[in-house]
């Protein structure tokens, strides 16, 4: 009895941790290559808002909250006009995955 309760308890945990890895997979990730327009730095400087053009030069606004960037954008090493790679999370936010500027002389 103990073995089958047990069981099922696993089951149900692996069943539960699959749902959860499922939401997290649904998420659409955006990929962007194009010039930055604008940099705006919160004002705490724990997060930033850029916008870059698409190929259509529709603006796509772009949350930054990783530490790497964010010390890159207040040491101007990334400046509004640099062209940049950037992969993000389209929830809402736009939150950035990653953001560099793209291999070039």
């Amino acid at each position: 009895m103990k073995s089958k309760f047990s069981s099922l308890i696993i089951a149900a945990a692996l069943g539960l941790s699959g749902v959860a890895f499922s939401a997290n997979a649904l998420a659409e990730e955006g990929k962007l290559v194009g010039p930055i327009t604008k940099i705006t730095m919160a004002a705490d400087g724990k997060s930033a808002t850029a916008v870059l053009k698409d190929k259509t030069g529709a603006p796509v606004t772009i949350t930054i909250t990783d530490e790497l960037t964010l010390d890159k954008f207040k040491d101007k090493r990334i400046v509004e006009g640099d062209e940049i790679r950037a992969r993000f999370e389209k929830d809402g936010k736009n939150t950035s995955k990653s953001f560099k500027k793209t291999a070039g002389c």
